[in-house]
Formats: C-alpha cells, structure tokens, sequence
C-alpha cells in the first residue's frame, strides 16, 4: 500500500527537519535576553530608642521607599539587613498618605518586617550597599563588625558601590579597608551633621558621636551646603546624600554607576 511506501521517507524528513530546530531560546537573539540588574543591600538600624533613654527612635521609611522604587525601577533586587535582623522600627504617624499607603507593599514590608541578620548576607552576591537614614540610624550599625566586614567585600572584592543618605552615613564613618585606611579618607562625603540637629532636643545628648567631626577625624572631605535642599556627593564607587529628599538622587546616582560598569564589562 502506499502508505506503507511512504513510510520510511516520511520518518526520513521527520528525523532531518527535527535535527534542523533549535530550542527557542538558542535562536532568541542575545541583545533581547535581558539579564537581572542584580542585588542591592539595605542597611538598616534595629534600635527602637535613643541610646539609653525610652525616646522613640525609627528609621527613615520615606529614604527606603524613594530609594527602593528607583532600584526596583532598574531591575533589581533588594534585601535588607540590620544588625538584630527582624523587624525595624517605622513610626506610622509621620508618615504623609502616599508614604502610608506603601505600608501595605508587601515587597517592602516583607522585607522590613524580617530583615535579615548580617551572618546570613552572601557578600558577593551583592553590587551595592545602601545605608539608610532616620532617627535610630546613628546608634548599632556604625560599630557592627559584621556589616562593616560585609561592605567591605562588596566595596573591595567585588567592585560594588557604597551608598547612604542622611544620618545614613554614620554607618559608614568608622569602616576600614584592608589596608587599614578608612574608607573615607580621603573622599567627599555627605551627610546630616551635628550643626543641624537640634541641639535643645531631648535625644540630642544621646547622640554617640558627632557625623562632621567624625569624619573629618577619619580623613572624609565633608560638604553639607543646605539642611533643606538635596545634595549630594559621588566620588568613586562612594555616593551619600544630605539629607531626606536626598535619597531618590542618591539611588539614581549608585544605578547610573552599576549601569556604566554593566556596560563597560560588555565592550
């Protein structure tokens, strides 16, 4: 019969055009395969109150969400750490409505709600670190050993950026490179300093350090020109912002250097 004839030939042709095809992924030319931007690691402070006292201390929910948003925009991942791990303290009556609303964004709040320890953070899988704000910022993760070690990797091994905005930048005054050399020295930086905290307010004595003293002492060339207008400085893999409407910029400026690494590693 004739199909019987036809058989073999047709098994022939189906064998031939199988051995033909490619997997659609194998012809999806390499310029549309978008790869993930990669992570970004929040750095946040666990205390609750201001040194010793029953003063309520918080972080800067506004300097996560702006920063976040811009990331996120970007292609990447965020994480989150604080010294304690867990959840960090966020004062929802300061909060404006569009800042309370994302209080219900559970890929912000699941991060917060259980941040991670720094024993649990992979340093290299890491291409920036970001030193969040607010009033509880200058107390636990200047002196933590762990994230200074942690900021060092990314800094160092891996070419990462380092990055913080406000009272953020009290994380980063007292880590040291592998040659013993502050990270600061030597570079502008940015930050809230001692001259515009209000020095007759109940937390103020609390505070464990001066933020321009401190830095100018470490070798950093400090700058913060106006305590209501944003402001930042970027030198090198090393971005900070002033103060609160800092924040968006600051994270604008730490993509546009992973974006020109992304791109200078592709030529």
């Amino acid at each position: 019969m004739i199909w019987r004839k036809c058989y073999p030939l047709l098994l022939s042709a189906l064998w031939f055009l199988l051995g033909t095809l490619q997997p659609v992924s194998a012809q999806t030319p390499a310029a549309t395969i978008q790869p993930p931007a990669g992570r970004v690691l929040f750095v946040l402070s666990s205390q609750q109150f201001h040194g010793n006292s029953t003063l309520p201390a918080v972080i800067s929910f506004g300097e996560v969400v702006h920063a976040w948003d811009t990331f996120h925009s970007a292609g990447f991942t965020v994480d989150f750490v604080s010294p304690a791990g867990g959840a960090v303290p966020i004062d929802p009556k300061v909060l404006g409505p569009r800042l309370t609303e994302r209080l219900q964004d559970q890929r912000i709040m699941a991060g917060l709600t259980h941040t991670q320890k720094p024993t649990q953070i992979d340093a290299s899988r890491y291409r920036a670190v970001y030193y969040v704000g607010g009033s509880n910022a200058m107390y636990q993760v200047p002196e933590d050993a762990g994230l200074q070690r942690i900021t060092r990797q990314i800094y160092e091994e891996h070419n990462g950026v380092v990055s913080a905005v406000c009272h953020g930048t009290a994380g980063i005054v007292r880590i040291k490179l592998s040659n013993g050399q502050y990270l600061l020295a030597g570079k502008k930086v940015t930050g809230y300093p001692e001259d515009y905290e209000d020095k007759t307010a109940a937390y103020f004595p609390h505070l464990p350090f001066a933020m321009r003293q401190t830095i100018e002492a470490h070798g950093g060339l400090f700058k913060a020109p106006d305590p209501e207008k944003p402001y930042i400085e970027v030198d090198g893999r090393l971005v900070t912002g002033q103060n609160y409407p800092s924040a968006p910029l600051v994270a604008r400026a730490v993509v546009q250097i992973l974006q020109q690494q992304q791109a200078t590693a592709k030529n």
